[in-house]
């Protein structure tokens, strides 16, 4: 018998070769490697991007006037970001994971797109007027990535992160509107009115399917709103430049046909 069991057992290196678990080991310990390294540059953009946002939240404070100094601390730390979204496209082509850095992108276009806003980014370096609004492909001109890629799966800028972008500045725009008061321009709030309300109008017109999008689009009402109501009350109190006056009443009448 004992024979007999002998002759049936096979070793166990003739069933199984060790290198394939050598070889998943070592793919494992890559992956990580690659992880981690993904982790480590997503962190570095948060970095880059807070210290812009914190630049960017000076102009609450910050009379028109004033903003050529500002607009050029603001790009100056754009180029980091330019830099390390460089660094993250690198990695994210070679190894997508997806999800892992879509906030930390929709941030980064934040910072240049409210840049753009307020004058900066212009193509001779100057300040220029406020209200433009940079396009998606412009963006992934200034942090030389591509966009909305449909033919490969490379790192590139989305739509979607474009137009969550988009709604961010937004209320950042509805919070500049009441602190321009404050600081005596009452000129902006009118710029803002209306280039809020255009791009409400905008995003009426698209389909949207993302839930998320759709959800923080509906909310950019919220937003035209408040603005609404600081020029309607600059308006009672005559505060708006003769120039702007036209774009006021427009604004005020809007107020009034909603209540």
């Amino acid at each position: 018998m004992d024979n007999d069991t002998n002759m049936g057992e096979v070793p166990a290196s003739r069933l199984l070769d060790p290198q394939i678990f050598e070889h998943l080991k070592n793919k494992i310990d890559e992956d990580q490697q690659v992880r981690d390294q993904m982790s480590q540059t997503v962190q570095k953009l948060d970095r880059a991007i807070s210290y812009v946002q914190g630049l960017l939240s000076r102009v609450h404070a910050t009379p028109r006037e004033r903003y050529g100094p500002l607009l050029a601390d603001v790009q100056a730390g754009i180029q980091k970001e330019i830099q390390v979204i460089g660094e993250l496209e690198e990695i994210a082509s070679k190894h997508p994971y997806n999800q892992k850095w879509n906030r930390q992108v929709q941030n980064a276009i934040f910072t240049v797109l409210l840049c753009g806003w307020l004058g900066g980014l212009t193509s001779d370096g100057k300040p220029g007027p406020v209200a433009r609004l940079l396009t998606l492909e412009e963006v992934g001109e200034i942090f030389k990535v591509p966009v909305n890629l449909k033919d490969r799966d490379a790192f590139h800028l989305t739509i979607e992160e474009y137009l969550l972008a988009l709604t961010d500045v937004t209320q950042e725009l509805s919070r500049l509107a009441t602190n321009a008061v404050t600081l005596g321009d009452f000129a902006l709030p009118v710029d803002i009115s209306a280039f809020v309300k255009d791009l409400f109008a905008g995003f009426q017109l698209l389909n949207l399917k993302n839930d998320i999008l759709r959800k923080r689009v509906d909310a950019v009402k919220y937003d035209v709103k408040r603005v609404e109501d600081v020029v309607y009350d600059l308006s009672l109190r005559s505060l708006i430049p003769k120039k702007e006056v036209t774009a006021g009443q427009e604004a005020a009448a809007a107020v009034e046909t909603k209540n």
